[in-house]
């Protein structure tokens, strides 16, 4: 499995693919960030086309077991952020 590309490497390739420099590259990365912080925070959902659609989701009380010491512990309610990853980018990876 290759690395993952890092922020700069990123920031880097989307100036590129702009014709920006790479000011304007980081820019618009953090305020897409941003936004789908925003929204997804707020419990929204946000669908960037062609990769897939962001979410909260929340999770009901549940028992859960340290591995441990095996003990069974109650775990409280909470939120996720979950992905559902868009047809057309898994068909570009499998085809």
């Amino acid at each position: 499995m290759a690395k993952p590309m890092t922020k700069t490497q990123l920031v880097a390739a989307l100036a590129e693919e702009m014709g920006a420099d790479k000011k304007a590259a980081s820019a618009a990365l953090d305020a897409v960030t941003s936004v789908i912080t925003r929204e997804v925070s707020a419990g929204g959902a946000v669908t960037l086309p062609g990769v897939g659609k962001i979410y909260c989701r929340e999770r009901p009380e549940r028992m859960v077991r340290n591995p441990a010491t095996g003990e069974q512990i109650k775990k409280e309610a909470d939120k996720v952020v979950k992905m559902t990853i868009a047809k057309a980018l898994k068909d570009s990876v499998n085809g």
